[in-house]
């Protein structure tokens, strides 16, 4: 019999990848599972990676089309959509390929199939063939991420009604596109296939885009969506969507009941959220206690209720975040190692990757006044930056939220060109507990965008220069 391994990780998203070369650096003997042929999670196959490139190629199609006229270069662009998902792929077997020789490279032994736990110290891996095997080990760490959530009866074909997964790979560019949920998922591919050439609506349940946004940021993002040719029904439920030779007849009613009416489309996005992926584990035999949103549940150690079974990522409490997984991951494999890991869940920041990008750390505006924190404003609008100016990508601002007595900065909220980016100095300077005014003092190059952060540290104090 082999030697038990130290640690074998279930799923090789962000967070499984991670935690497993994480693991194997420190010594530990690793294996890890994966159902898919290709590592890296949805996060690399079907999710941020492949969503991504289309972003990219859409907003370039975009850009040629309606912004180069402007500093002299005429073109006339064509879209070729094969050719465009081909772009898309490409990106993402580089990525896959990746993971594949980091694990490789850092002597992880990887097995392909489903696993299931039996009991602590022992998992069952169920190849595509339907062989067994049993694999004996000290640690086990769940990290199998997450999978769409679903409509009650409407059934997702992948083809006209589509999760994220099939709107990475429409074969054509639908005509009409209706996307349910005005989330960060819907609202990025919403974008992509707007670019293309669809006409976009977006049906959201509640009054707002973006729940658990800043209320003003999701505001000012929905004046810019709409600008651009997004139409929103917002207070509205989907009830039912009907097949025919015209497409598809989606029946829609005002969420706290009344009067329905009806929209066509050509196709239809599901986007209204994911759900932790916990079933077929086998927890409830071993044990583990899952809560009501089937969630593992853990403690801060990152460890289930059973000794010796760790979860991390989608399928726990949190953001559903790559990186939160990512950072997790090496929480756990650092813990086990006999090492202090630990994570800052205060500090995660998100991005919504759309044009323009949106970016957050920390509170927003809404958590602070219900903490009862006081608390100053701190704003600067792209429009007064030099960069944003000359390269015409003057919509949104920085918003800086430090405390009334200390200064201290607990949260930034950023729309912008290259919000993704900019966000990363504000994450560093609150994981140090820094001040508003810590950030006002650092000198930023010139001329860029992150000038504007500056000048939202300094509008904290009422003294922006260039305001």
């Amino acid at each position: 019999m082999a030697d038990p391994y130290d640690l074998i990780v279930i799923g090789s998203g962000p967070g499984g990848y991670v935690c497993a070369i994480r693991a194997a650096q420190l010594g530990l003997k690793t294996a890890i599972v994966e159902k898919r042929a290709t590592h890296g999670g949805t996060c690399l196959n079907v999710g941020c990676i492949p969503s991504k490139a289309l972003l990219h190629a859409s907003e370039l199609f975009e850009e040629a089309g309606h912004g180069f006229s402007s500093m002299g270069i005429k073109v006339s662009p064509e879209l070729d959509l094969k050719r465009m998902l081909a772009f898309k792929d490409e990106g993402v077997k580089g990525n896959t390929d990746g993971v594949a020789f980091l694990l490789k490279k850092n002597k992880i032994d990887t097995f392909h199939g489903t696993g299931r736990i039996l009991k602590a110290g022992q998992v069952e891996v169920t190849a595509a063939s339907g062989e067994l095997q049993v694999l004996d080990t000290r640690s086990i760490v769940i990290a199998t991420g997450s999978d769409v959530a679903r409509l009650p009866g409407i059934e997702i074909d992948e083809q006209q009604i589509v999760s994220s997964t099939g709107a990475l790979s429409f074969a054509s560019v639908p005509e009409r596109l209706l996307v349910v949920g005005a989330g960060v998922i819907g609202l990025e591919l919403g974008s992509v296939w707007r670019r293309l050439g669809s006409s976009v609506t977006v049906v959201e349940y509640l009054d707002r885009i973006l729940p658990g946004m800043d209320g003003e940021v999701a505001k000012s993002l929905e004046r810019i969506y709409s600008k651009q040719g997004i139409a929103f029904r917002l207070g509205t439920k989907v009830v039912g969507i009907g097949r025919g030779d015209g497409g598809l007849d989606v029946t829609l009613e005002p969420a706290q009941g009344g009067a329905q009416d009806h929209i066509a489309a050509d196709a239809v996005l599901v986007a209204i959220g994911r759900v932790p992926f916990t079933d077929g584990l086998g927890l409830d035999d071993v044990g583990v206690v899952r809560d009501k949103r089937k969630r593992v549940v853990v403690n801060g150690q990152f460890e289930t209720n059973v000794t010796g079974i760790y979860a991390i990522g989608d399928v726990i409490a949190g953001p559903m975040l790559a990186h939160k997984a990512e950072d997790e991951g090496v929480a756990v494999a650092e813990i086990l190692a006999g090492q202090a890991g630990h994570v800052n869940h205060d500090v995660i920041p998100s991005v919504i990757y759309t044009t323009p990008e949106v970016a957050s750390v920390g509170k927003t505006e809404e958590e602070l006044k219900t903490a009862g924190v006081a608390y100053r404003v701190g704003k600067f609008p792209f429009t007064a930056n030099g960069r944003a100016k000359v390269n015409k990508t003057t919509d949104g601002f920085v918003k800086i939220l430090a405390d009334a007595a200390t200064d201290r900065i607990l949260g930034v909220h950023i729309i912008g060109a290259n919000a993704s980016e900019l966000i990363a100095e504000a994450a560093v300077i609150m994981e140090f507990g820094g001040s508003a005014e810590d950030l006002a003092r650092t000198c930023h190059a010139h001329p860029t965008l992150s000038e504007a952060v500056k000048e939202a540290a300094l509008s904290v104090d009422k003294r922006a220069i260039h305001m």
